[in-house]
């Protein structure tokens, strides 16, 4: 069976290397890789690197790249990846297409297959983002896809009303998890030897995406961003935001809240390896990012997660909701400090997901399932 995995960004790779990983190790089914998106974008840090120095084989590179941040940018690129992948999945012949996630170009990708009815695995389907359009893709990728792999039971059966079946859904977990567990860390003294950046100090790791329902917002949301992380008492470590709309207002004031204040430290990806460092070693996770809900509990680490973005989401008791304003964000930071250890388990899971997944994927193999 020849599978095709579609990566599109940083976030995605994360949570394939686990499956990968497994699938590399066996012969029957043949894991091909198919980078696009931001792993192509030298703004966006050009992560299609950190997938070739990680030692996995790349099958094909699609130009599907983001050209700009505004509505027009997007529609044009998912009609450009439809376009691209419509030839991609008509050169080349695949047994299953496995997806992941909600990002648009993902969505252009997969729904060019439909014509060619080729089955599709979707994982991480059946989440809720009320702050994002990222809930379209998502869910239109639930309805295009055969078999369901999600990271919880709730999720499970969000997938089960979009299709108003239960047919082919599984509860997997996270892979996420997996990658946590499997992913050995830097000492300090590496992490600064790589980044530049002293993990021994107190630092807050912040990312902060666009919201994307009402877009308008992050021009009022990225200067308040700034003052707020202007105020902050202590070293920052900034993920940029990944490739939204209206992404780059915020990379502007980002940038601006660095040349004025030295302990603000910007870092377009810092690869799994180095996010997770960087997440065991931080204070605490500030901003919107899903790897607040998804990855932080697995190290201990309590999140004030900001605004919209990822309202709806299934959180673990480490999860602090906050408003978009300065006021309540250093207040809650200042309430959070206070707290005691958080040591409850991730409701992620517990590391197992990919040799679930795996199980599943030998089952379809066989005509099992």
């Amino acid at each position: 069976m020849e599978i095709a995995i579609l990566t599109s960004s940083r976030a995605d790779f994360g949570f394939y290397k686990p499956l990968l990983n497994r699938l590399n190790k066996q012969k029957s089914i043949k894991a091909k890789l198919v980078v696009f998106g931001t792993h192509l974008s030298k703004k966006h840090g050009y992560t299609i690197d950190d997938i070739r120095n990680s030692g996995y084989k790349i099958f094909s590179e699609i130009d599907v790249i983001p050209a700009g941040d505004k509505p027009q940018d997007i529609s044009k690129l998912i009609g450009k990846a439809h376009l691209k992948f419509g030839e991609f999945w008509k050169q080349n012949k695949f047994d299953l297409i496995l997806c992941l996630g909600d990002r648009y170009e993902m969505f252009g990708a997969v729904s060019a297959s439909v014509p060619f009815n080729i089955h599709v695995v979707h994982i991480s389907g059946g989440e809720e983002t009320l702050g994002a359009i990222d809930n379209i893709y998502r869910h239109s990728l639930s309805l295009i896809a055969k078999y369901h792999f999600t990271n919880t039971k709730k999720n499970a059966e969000r997938v089960k009303q979009i299709k108003n079946s239960s047919k082919n859904i599984y509860h997997t977990g996270s892979m996420a998890v997996d990658n946590i567990n499997a992913t050995e860390l830097y000492n300090a003294k590496n992490f600064q030897k790589k980044f530049n950046f002293n993990i021994a100090e107190p630092f807050i790791l912040f990312t902060f995406h666009p919201e994307t329902v009402n877009y308008a917002n992050n021009e009022s949301y990225s200067s308040i961003i700034k003052e707020t992380l202007l105020s902050l008492n202590t070293n920052v470590l900034v993920t940029m935001p990944n490739a939204d709309t209206m992404g780059d207002v915020i990379r502007k004031q980002l940038h601006e809240a660095a040349t004025e204040n030295k302990r603000i430290h910007l870092f377009e990806s810092l690869g799994s390896k180095g996010y997770y460092t960087a997440l065991k070693n931080c204070d605490f996770v500030l901003g919107n990012s899903s790897s607040g809900i998804v990855e932080a509990a697995s190290f201990g680490k309590y999140v004030i997660d900001l605004g919209s973005r990822q309202q709806g989401r299934e959180t673990g008791k480490n999860v602090i909701q906050c408003k978009i304003n300065k006021d309540k964000i250093l207040i809650a930071v200042k309430q959070l400090r206070v707290l005691p250890k958080f040591s409850t388990k991730n409701i992620y899971g517990d590391g197992d997901a990919s040799g679930k997944i795996f199980a599943l994927l030998k089952k379809i193999e066989a005509g099992l399932i």
